[in-house]
């Protein structure tokens, strides 16, 4: 079985390839709070998983972020019986600058384990345009998808960017202006569009943060690097369950998910926060 990049769920996994992709992961999360800009804010995150109801994975994060620049990473894995059927680890990294209210990323990195192999993956961009990207073991399962154009490569977010979301100068973290986008993904071999819209706020409370959040209906669009006759992807395609929430982070003045809801073939998956904090920058602070 192949590990594609960007997959979450696959079958048979070893421990020496486990412990591989947690370094990894120990690595990144501590690049993102070490190399934090000056008057950063660190924001932390830790998610549960949950299929139909049970839960299946957790997900840790930690990100600095400021006005112009951000650094973030994250570690996600499987936990419990699925644990059993499938110990899947993945470790995400993705650092950029952020010019008037619009993410730019610069550098993008995980690494997904199983039992078969590690699969790393490295993209390089300028200013949101891909320059290269580097997969090891090469991803051979070409064949049947739509090419990847070098127009498809310009003006994209990576998945870790796209976590990201700048809301212009002026208007609220709270409100439509949090949702109302449209994120050019590419994760080095696929690229889609999510359609956000506004539908409401509401109020959640979760360990660290309490108070108002942005509800957003999330529509997704391939554009190419998809199977021309893959199932998930018209599934997914014409999926109208698709839901994220979004908390503020100030005074960054940007919004990041706190709770993501969508319909998938194996039946309804919830990733929830269940810790979330947002503090100044230690580093910044003994400057002081």
């Amino acid at each position: 079985m192949q590990l594609r990049p960007g997959c979450l769920i696959q079958t048979g996994f070893g421990m020496s390839r486990i412990r591989s992709a947690s370094a990894l992961t120990a690595a990144l999360l501590a690049l993102a709070a070490a190399s934090a800009p000056a008057g950063a804010e660190v924001v932390r995150a830790r998610y549960s998983v949950s299929l139909i109801g049970l839960r299946i994975g957790e997900a840790e994060a930690m990100g600095a972020i400021e006005r112009a620049a951000y650094r973030i990473g994250m570690e996600a894995r499987l936990t419990g019986i699925a644990a059993w059927l499938a110990h899947v680890r993945m470790a995400l990294a993705s650092s950029g600058e952020i010019r008037r209210g619009v993410v730019l990323p610069t550098a993008y990195a995980t690494t997904s384990a199983n039992s078969q192999e590690t699969r790393t993956l490295r993209m390089a961009l300028d200013a949101g345009t891909v320059k290269q990207v580097e997969i090891s073991p090469p991803f051979d399962d070409k064949s049947g998808r739509v090419p990847v154009t070098a127009a498809d490569r310009r003006d994209i977010l990576d998945p870790m960017s796209a976590l990201i979301m700048a809301v212009p100068a002026g208007e609220p973290l709270i409100g439509p202006a949090a949702c109302n986008r449209t994120l050019p993904i590419y994760d080095g071999v696929v690229r889609f569009d999510l359609l956000m819209s506004y539908t409401g706020t509401r109020e959640v409370s979760v360990q660290g943060y309490s108070g108002p959040v942005s509800v957003c209906a999330v529509r997704y669009k391939p554009i190419a690097g998809h199977k021309i006759d893959s199932r998930s992807i018209r599934f997914m395609e014409n999926n109208h369950e698709i839901e994220t929430w979004l908390a503020p982070v100030e005074p960054a003045h940007v919004v990041v998910p706190l709770h993501i809801a969508l319909r998938t073939l194996a039946g309804m998956a919830v990733v929830d926060a269940t810790e979330f904090s947002v503090e100044p920058d230690p580093a910044a602070k003994a400057e002081r």
